[in-house]
């Protein structure tokens, strides 16, 4: 078997993947294509470039000039810095170069760990000095956070690049060779990281593999979404996090398609052009963009007719909009359950088995088991911590022994998320396991009440919280925001809390309403119920 080679075989009930004894991914996702003779095809469609030649960005990169340039780009970074394995932390938006920098990267030998372009100075101050990393690359427009992280940084990189400008990374990535030899690593050497939301506490760096990659794509990419080399993949969600660097990279790379690529902030309007003028096949979103996006098509009608299915992930899908997608779009939501740990989906409805409000069935190649809090497997229909087992799978964090040990065991990982699995089998998210709500003594998920509000014609979003009464006895509280803020009043309140005790068992509906203008989230799209909690 020839070096920085796999072989997939597609046969066998699952899926099996066997990897070459030396295994670089960057080989593999980048430079077959060439050698495959797709040299000339494009590989990334920059959304964000206009007509004027004169403002050199690329419309189009080729497969080609992605290798060429990921070449350049690994001997660039190796040139500053004499560590091998050392860490490259990206604040780096979704653009070409995120491409250039994780790929040469890897194959140089080096770990690149793109981080939210979201965070501030703090946030990146810890990074830098939880990494130890031997450099950091930044796009210009996060320069006001990332040069006081620096400062005050105790740890000094070897290098900070800005990607643009005559002094920045593209004005110097001509002077270094497009020839780059593959660092000679194996399908289990340390590949990447990416650092988790950090919603409820400090980020944890999670660690992958080279392996961790083609899993997800052979295993989600292929055999669940049926990706070939001709779709052409749009993502809102950004790079910087698991769930976009599969949909907007990794997986258009392993088949050889396309990807659509945008810096600006998703927002429905910008979406909807994007998908309009370059006509994309699959379109990856969150629940929370989705529901925005419906309210916007309530006003104007837009084409849709190159999608042949959305995906969703971040949070549960609601029927609700599961349901008026498809009637205002023509298109399924495929919703999802992924992590950061987990590096993509590993629960998921398909076009051919889906029901809306669930995640559905496992992803070819993962495993789960639902445990009670005494580590016994709960029967069907009852609520538990979800545990999952598969190839793509973070061996641990970074630096974080305890978390590791707490959430790494024996091959599983806890998600954090409690589940339970329907008479069908199909899986039904309750919430996060910190999230969830014991009212009478009984368990009830926050997200089956707040399906139920969204169901009602003038919510657009709602998160449901615990709060003690006066007996100090935990009840749901709700968080609503209304299509039309005008709307908020006492007589909707009452509505709305009629409209759940309708639908609901009696013990589960709200006891008190709040009508809000937005909901804290982190930048995946979660809800940030804790932050409810400490209003």
């Amino acid at each position: 078997m020839a070096d920085h080679t796999v072989i997939v075989d597609h046969s066998a009930t699952l899926s099996a993947i066997e990897y070459s004894p030396v295994f670089n991914v960057a080989v593999t996702m980048i430079d077959r294509h060439v050698a495959e003779g797709r040299g000339g095809y494009p590989a990334i469609i920059n959304a964000d470039a206009t007509d004027d030649p004169e403002d050199g960005i690329d419309k189009q990169v080729t497969f080609q000039q992605l290798a060429e340039r990921v070449n350049r780009c690994g001997n660039l970074l190796s040139s500053f810095t004499s560590e091998p394995g050392g860490r490259i932390l990206m604040v780096v938006k979704d653009c070409p170069e995120f491409f250039y920098i994780f790929w040469g990267a890897i194959k140089a030998g080096l770990v690149p760990v793109p981080l939210n372009t979201l965070l501030r100075a703090g946030d990146y101050q810890f990074m830098i000095e939880d990494s130890n990393c031997a450099g950091l690359v930044y796009s210009p427009e996060y320069q006001s956070e990332v040069a006081p992280a620096l400062a005050a940084s105790g740890h000094h990189p070897d290098f900070v690049f800005c990607t643009e400008g005559p002094s920045g990374m593209s004005g110097i990535l001509e002077d270094y060779s497009a020839i780059l030899e593959p660092a000679p690593t194996t399908a289990d050497s340390e590949c990447f990281w990416l650092y988790s939301s950090g919603s409820t506490g400090r980020p944890k760096g999670a660690v992958h593999l080279h392996r961790d990659i083609v899993a997800t794509c052979v295993h989600y990419a292929i055999d669940t979404l049926g990706m070939t080399k001709e779709d052409i993949c749009f993502s809102a969600a950004k790079l910087f996090f698991a769930y976009g660097l599969g949909n907007a990279m990794t997986f258009p790379l392993w088949v050889g398609g396309t990807a659509v690529l945008s810096g600006w902030r998703p927002s429905p309007e910008m979406t909807f052009d994007i998908i309009e003028e370059h006509r994309p096949s699959i379109y990856f979103g969150v629940p929370t963009l989705y529901a925005a996006q419906l309210r916007a098509l309530d006003e104007n009608a837009r084409d849709f007719s190159s999608v042949r299915c959305c995906v969703s992930a971040g949070e549960a899908l609601p029927a609700d909009i599961f349901r008026r997608w498809e009637e205002k779009t023509g298109t399924l939501i495929l919703d999802g359950i992924g992590s950061t740990e987990a590096l993509h989906i590993f629960i998921s409805n398909t076009m051919d088995d889906y029901r809306p409000g669930t995640s559905g069935k496992p992803v070819p190649g993962y495993q789960m088991k639902i445990l009670d809090d005494d580590d016994g497997v709960v029967p069907v229909g009852e609520p538990g911590r979800l545990l999952i087992h598969g190839d793509s799978t973070s061996p641990y964090y970074w630096n974080n022994a305890q978390k590791t040990a707490e959430t790494m065991v024996d091959g599983w990982l806890n998600t954090g998320d409690t589940y339970f699995q329907d008479s069908d089998g199909y899986y039904v998210y309750c919430g996060r396991s910190d999230d969830m709500l014991k009212v009478g003594g009984i368990w009830c998920s926050p997200v089956e009440i707040e399906s139920r509000l969204i169901e009602h014609p003038k919510v657009l979003e709602a998160a449901i919280v615990g709060r003690p009464d006066t007996d100090e006895l935990i009840k749901p509280e709700a968080f609503v925001v209304l299509n039309n803020a005008q709307d908020a009043s006492e007589s909707l309140a009452d509505d709305l809390l009629k409209h759940c005790q309708d639908g609901l068992a009696r013990y589960k509906y709200p006891r008190w309403l709040n009508f809000v203008d937005e909901l804290p989230k982190t930048a995946t799209g979660k809800i940030q119920r804790f932050k409810l909690r400490q209003d």
